[in-house]
């Protein structure tokens, strides 16, 4: 709340001169006695006991109407919020090599898909105001989601995927690539990416991975790849081995970076550099506009001094 003309506030002083005048125009109306001590002793009735109401309406009134004069106003905050917005698809591998449990978090073992999962879902808590969709991929692409701010909703449907809900046995990243880029293709965000991620190489699909990221990088897209799991357990190595030159190649056609997660903390680090390299720049414009609130303290004015004067020409008013 604010007042538009507060130094008006300064009519309240005259208002203990106005009560002077209304009681000193009274004193001459009354009834004039020799002596009154002789009715100090008569029991007050109902109507003696509320007169000294009267006086507290008129001044109440009379301050309502200066606040109003005043010009009271409510502040209405509004923010306009602008953004440079980045659209992400995550194209997350859904091959059966993914089951492989070779990532670990607090002494329990998770699959190299949970895990994917678990980080993705903290990276999209850290960009709620970027449009997010997602693809899945393995022998085929599969559509998960479309570019959307309901992070909530894609949450939702990432933790439904799984390696037997596609024909597992090869990967097709070309495709998925492509899949992924068709969904950006209506953008017009000033930044368009795809984060990949899987664990093997390309043994599928009709489109080579090569031919998929120059197709993206002439659309402006831009392809973080992440190669994830394949730890070594002393001389062995643990599921199937990454195309890492592959993905090098892929992410260098973009203009955008490969990223090799071998461990759960890895993981978490390279979508914590990709979502500072991929910052959604945001300025809010504070604005504030004010609503009259005037006519509400008019009112309690009017209705206050038109009681005090009703109930002046009532009984309780009148002398005894």
């Amino acid at each position: 709340m604010r007042l538009a003309h507060p130094i008006l506030l300064l009519l309240l002083l005259l208002i203990p001169l106005l009560v002077w005048l209304r009681s000193f125009l009274m004193r001459k109306q009354s009834m004039q006695f020799s002596n009154t001590q002789v009715l100090k002793n008569l029991p007050k009735s109902w109507r003696i006991r509320i007169r000294p109401i009267l006086p507290a309406l008129y001044i109440l009134g009379w301050a309502c109407l200066v606040v109003a004069l005043a010009r009271p106003q409510r502040g209405l905050d509004n923010s306009r919020v602008r953004t440079e917005a980045v659209d992400i698809i995550l194209l997350l591998d859904l091959s059966e090599s993914m089951e492989t449990q070779d990532f670990q978090k607090t002494n329990r073992r998770l699959s190299r898909l949970e895990a994917s999962k678990n980080v993705i879902e903290r990276f999209l808590g850290k960009r709620p105001n970027d449009r997010i969709g997602m693809v899945g991929f393995a022998t085929l692409p599969y559509a998960v989601a479309p570019l959307t701010l309901d992070h909530g909703w894609l949450i939702q449907r990432m933790e439904g995927l799984h390696t037997g809900m596609l024909d597992g046995r090869r990967t097709a990243i070309g495709d998925g690539i492509a899949s992924a880029s068709n969904r950006l293709l209506d953008s017009e965000a000033k930044s368009k990416v795809i984060i990949l991620l899987t664990d093997g190489a390309s043994n599928s699909g009709t489109l080579s991975p090569e031919n998929a990221a120059q197709a993206a990088a002439a659309l402006g897209i831009k392809i973080y790849t992440i190669g994830a799991g394949g730890a070594r357990t002393g001389f062995f190595r643990q599921g199937q081995e990454v195309d890492e030159a592959t993905l090098k190649k892929i992410a260098d056609t973009t203009g955008a970076k490969f990223y090799r997660a071998r461990d759960l903390e890895t993981l978490e680090a390279v979508y914590e550099e990709i979502d500072q390299l991929e910052k959604t720049e945001i300025e809010v414009e504070r604005f504030t506009r004010f609503e009259e609130r005037s006519k509400d303290w008019i009112i309690a004015g009017i209705a206050l001094l038109a009681l005090e004067q009703l109930l002046s020409l009532s009984r309780i008013g009148r002398l005894p």
